[in-house]
């Protein structure tokens, strides 16, 4: 037997939850199908408990710094991992079950647990049931890449999804992936005492930065006792006793490093291998990830792919905001796209980076004229009173447009600044509007006018 909806959504991360509420709220019958844990990454093993332990994190670097800042703590620092993990799976379970009971309440709506697969352009089964819909919304995010490197099967290995599990301390993390996890994790690890040594096969971190950025950060990590490890172009895992050694080809240092536990941070993959996309017709790239328009819809008519799954963002405020596109075509006459949408993200290490735009590389493969100005955060007062002078600030400007192009701002309360950046960008006013601005007084946005009055022609 098969039960009949208006719309069926696979996948409950950060776009099919409201989607699948906005639509039932038009007196849609609409059906939700998850296979795991409500919220999808963000919510259960991606920002939300990450950023509790970045928290944790800090919260001990803060603590080691005291007598820096006049406070004197008798004994030493210990971490209770025990007591991390808690604090971070309160902070999850509240999110996870929120959304769950936000989907079981919702009218109109009804929630299907189990495994999703396409058996038409039209039909959905989980399990046993049968579900039919004119509309089917797919939104069933990523997991983390396991790559082929000779050896990884007969050793065990930690991902982002099981260090979730981890309520202990391990004596040598060895992180290989020197990009957005990685990093995170290996200060975050840092922090809480463990060894750590970040293992990347490029000859810079986060290669997708200017390399101004991917110099400080390395900088950033190593102040704090992260060994770094660059040029690592043939890596292979075996096991040593009961811990893990990973063989390096490195251009210097030694050629293998020996770690009580080893932490994949090497990519994504999206969650489309066993859906059934195949049986009708619906187009994946060489990754795996669903193909779609300016709309989000597939070629199948009928059809949407949402979220991290159709690779047109990986990230939660893209998902999100893919949700507000496929809405605002099909319900509210608002003709949206994905190409309106301005690149923005962050990188959660302590100081944090937020970047908008494009990256001072990407300005000069355009060839086009531009101004560019920068900042050192040892030239922020409000950086300098709170001694958080690592970093600095860059901004990208068309020298005909007055627009701005682009921005990364390494440094504290990075993540936040960049908005007003980014604002300003979605707006398409000249930059003379922020550099025009009065802002308040001490703050580190107020340097951002102060860096724009020193623009020079990018050479």
């Amino acid at each position: 037997m098969t039960t009949k909806y208006d719309a069926i959504v696979i996948g409950t991360g950060q776009s099919g939850p409201s989607l699948a509420a906005r639509l039932a709220g038009e007196e849609m019958k609409v059906a939700i199908i998850e296979r795991k844990l409500f919220g999808g990454t963000c919510v259960n093993t991606g920002c939300i408990p990450t950023k509790t332990l970045v928290a944790s994190a800090r919260a001990a670097y803060l603590a080691r710094r005291g007598e820096e800042f006049g406070v004197m703590i008798d004994g030493s620092i210990a971490m209770d991992m025990k007591r991390v993990k808690g604090r971070k799976d309160g902070v999850v379970a509240k999110s996870n079950q929120g959304v769950e009971r936000w989907l079981k309440n919702t009218e109109n709506c009804t929630v299907y647990e189990g495994h999703a697969r396409l058996e038409d352009s039209h039909t959905v089964s989980v399990g046993e049931q049968m579900l039919e819909a004119d509309k089917i919304f797919i939104n069933v995010g990523a997991r983390a890449f396991i790559p082929p490197f000779p050896g990884i099967q007969s050793v065990d290995y930690l991902t982002n999804t099981s260090m979730m599990e981890v309520d202990f301390l391990p004596e040598h993390l060895v992180i290989i992936g020197g990009s957005y996890i990685g990093l995170e994790f290996g200060q975050m690890y840092r922090r809480f005492g463990s060894d750590v040594t970040i293992v990347e096969r490029a000859s810079r971190l986060i290669q997708r930065e200017d390399e101004d950025i991917s110099q400080a950060i390395k900088d950033i990590l190593e102040n704090e006792g992260v060994n770094v490890r660059l040029d690592a172009k043939c890596i292979d895992a075996e096991k040593d006793g009961d811990q893990v050694r990973v063989k390096l080809d490195c251009d210097s240092g030694a050629r293998e490093v020996t770690g009580s536990h080893l932490l994949l941070a090497v990519g994504r993959v999206p969650n489309t291998d066993d859906l059934g996309l195949e049986k009708v017709g619906i187009e994946v790239n060489e990754r795996g990830y669903i193909m779609v328009d300016d709309q989000l819809r597939t070629k199948v008519p009928g059809v949407w792919a949402l979220g991290d799954c159709n690779g047109e963002g990986a990230f939660t405020h893209t998902s999100y905001n893919d949700y507000e596109i496929v809405a605002a075509n099909l319900l509210d006459d608002d003709p949206r796209r994905v190409s309106d949408r301005i690149l923005a993200y962050a990188l959660y290490i302590d100081p944090p980076l937020g970047r908008v735009g494009m990256t001072e590389a990407q300005v000069r493969q355009s060839g086009q004229k531009a101004l560019m100005a920068t900042r050192p955060m040892t030239r922020v007062s409000r950086a300098v009173e709170k001694s958080e002078t690592q970093g600095f600030m860059k901004i990208l400007v068309g020298a005909e447009t007055k627009e701005i192009l682009g921005a990364a701002i390494l440094g504290i309360g990075g993540d936040e600044i960049i908005h007003s950046i980014l604002d300003v960008m979605y707006a398409k006013a000249p930059y003379t509007v922020i550099q025009r601005a009065v802002h308040i007084h001490p703050t580190v946005t107020e340097l951002i006018p102060t860096m724009l009055a020193d623009l020079k022609p990018l050479q």
